[in-house]
């Protein structure tokens, strides 16, 4: 098994982290374990794609619909002239 060191971490973090740990009966190495377990193994979230992401930050000035992407073209250059 792998260990791992965390160093510089808040006073206060540690402490929040052993009150968690004793409200669920484990200790606070367990406890972080389960922490990092959860974080990386979960469910992926499902990505917006970024036509749709635009629009939502833009839509307060107008913009009401998906920006078209582009996938698979290749990218090319400005034209600046």
């Amino acid at each position: 098994m792998a260990q791992l060191v965390v160093r510089n971490l808040e006073d206060d973090v540690k402490i929040k982290l052993r009150a968690l740990a004793r409200r669920h009966g484990r200790s606070t190495e367990e406890e972080v374990r389960q922490i990092l377990r959860n974080a990386v193994i979960g469910k992926p979230e499902a990505e917006v794609p970024l036509g749709r992401r635009w629009r939502m930050l833009f839509e307060a000035i107008g913009l009401d619909e998906d920006i078209p992407e582009w996938r698979g073209y290749p990218a090319a250059p400005a034209d600046v002239e």
